[in-house]
């Protein structure tokens, strides 16, 4: 008696097939995604740095000195590194790859848009060594006098900074709010970790909950999304719990 192509083992032969098809296209779809939100990225970053072209990098560099904490302006944040000497930068940069490999080859490339984002959503980045213009990424780069430092706050001898920079090279944990690179350069100059950007956005947060408007504007949008996708578990909680929650915290 002959078997059956199309019995047991021939079904799940097509349904492993048909998993591993649908995995891979999965796959395909996520490369094509941050492709493409890299390439947006590239495209705003461009035009916004059109209008305040950087200036030649022998003018700029001539006014650092090893030590010196050097900041980035970009779209919607800062990016700080601390200056090493000969056009060279230590910075923390979201980067996925050192997760990935050790190898120095890949390593040592500039870290790409797409790195960046698989890096801030893995919570990995780098403390890495980069030229200037790399570190400037076609924006401008100033020397930074931060607040720590205006507040009464004694940086530490200019080459400590530039040690403690160089003791943390490589892969890292990172997190948006907690670890990123204000956190790094903070520590290397004054001996103390933190980030400016986070206190101010955390405050504006704290406005925003505290503000008892924003649980009225939640409340009327919930009942605008109940009417447009009707009543159900998954439409009736939310419209409940995030206006009370937001009227509770106000």
């Amino acid at each position: 008696m002959c078997p059956d192509p199309f019995g047991a083992s021939g079904a799940w032969r097509h349904g492993g097939r048909a998993h591993l098809l649908a995995g891979q296209s999965a796959l395909l779809i996520l490369c094509v995604m941050l492709d493409a939100l890299a390439f947006f990225l590239d495209k705003v970053v461009f035009l916004v740095t059109c209008a305040h072209p950087p200036p030649p990098p022998l003018e700029r560099e001539r006014a650092y000195r090893r030590g010196d904490l050097l900041e980035v302006p970009r779209t919607l944040f800062t990016h700080f590194g601390i200056y090493l000497g000969d056009g060279r930068v230590a910075h923390l940069i979201p980067d996925i790859l050192p997760a990935v490999t050790s190898d120095a080859r890949h390593l040592r490339h500039k870290v790409t848009n797409t790195r960046l984002l698989l890096g801030v959503l893995a919570k990995r980045a780098s403390v890495r060594v980069d030229s200037v213009e790399d570190f400037a990424y076609g924006a401008s780069v100033r020397l930074n006098t931060h607040a720590m430092e205006r507040a009464g706050r004694v940086p530490p001898d200019a080459e400590d900074a530039a040690r403690r920079a160089e003791s943390l090279l490589g892969s890292v944990p990172y997190s948006l709010l907690w670890n990123n690179c204000e956190h790094f350069v903070t520590w290397c100059r004054y001996g103390a970790a933190r980030s400016l950007q986070t206190e101010q956005f955390c405050q504006w947060l704290k406005s925003q909950i505290r503000d008892q408007r924003n649980a009225f504007v939640a409340g009327l949008l919930g009942l605008l999304s109940l009417a447009c996708w009707g009543v159900s578990s998954g439409t009736t909680l939310p419209v409940i719990l995030i206006p009370f929650t937001l009227w509770m915290a106000s």
